[in-house]
């Protein structure tokens, strides 16, 4: 099978096995994600094979959309890439970069070293774009109103020493979450194209805060 094939075939699965998902987990998250990933793995020498599929499954089940269970993402990936043939060679790729890209997981101490490569680099940095500038707001508020969490509560200070557990459990004010995850991204990136694109979205949403803030006190 052409990887033209496998990816067409990924990307009917993934539309519709999300077509009732959240809307900041559903397929249109999934797109932007695959497409910012083709832009940054344009000057990378990767398997843009491995680029494709990983950006295409990363989300195809959250864990926080399935009671915490980490596992049924990376299964579910697995089934469907064996069930259309695909190598397993590229099968493992793509299910080691969907068991390490989550931003969760860097808040974890582990001993041993995490699985790192330069396809996993590419689509966390893809993903955690989408978690920025104007669309990252819209997903943190639109995340924020399906968990009933309150906007803002000044009684309530973002926890910037979180472990994994703590971040999963959380249910503090869409707000902090700005603190907690959002405007620590752009010191996370991994590659150059990544970096610059994070850089312009984390400036938008400093001035989104300084109009949030204004607005609350009454002062604009």
């Amino acid at each position: 099978m052409k990887d033209s094939e496998i990816i067409s075939k990924t990307i009917a699965f993934v539309k519709e096995t999300l077509k009732e998902a959240e809307g900041g987990h559903d397929w249109f998250h999934i797109e932007r994600v695959y497409l910012n990933a083709q832009r940054i793995a344009q000057d990378q020498e990767v398997d843009l094979l491995v680029v494709s599929l990983g950006a295409l499954l990363h989300d195809i089940a959250d864990a926080k959309f399935h009671d915490g269970d980490e596992s049924i993402g990376p299964r579910i990936a697995q089934d469907f890439l064996k069930s259309i043939g695909v190598a397993e060679k590229t099968i493992c790729h793509v299910v080691n970069i969907i068991n390490n890209i989550s931003f969760k997981n860097s808040l974890e101490k582990k001993v041993e070293a995490q699985f790192l490569s330069t396809e996993l680099m590419i689509i966390q940095d893809a993903d955690r774009l989408d978690a920025l500038g104007a669309i990252g707001i819209a997903r943190a508020f639109n995340y924020g109103g399906f968990k009933n969490r309150e906007l803002y509560n000044p009684d309530i200070a973002p926890n910037l020493n979180m472990t994994k557990e703590e971040y999963k459990k959380s249910n503090a004010p869409t707000i902090n979450h700005f603190y907690e995850k959002l405007l620590l991204l752009k010191d996370k990136m991994n590659t150059p194209m990544g970096t610059k694109m994070a850089e312009e979205r984390h400036g938008f949403m400093l001035n989104y805060l300084e109009q949030f803030y204004n607005e609350w006190k009454g002062t604009l």
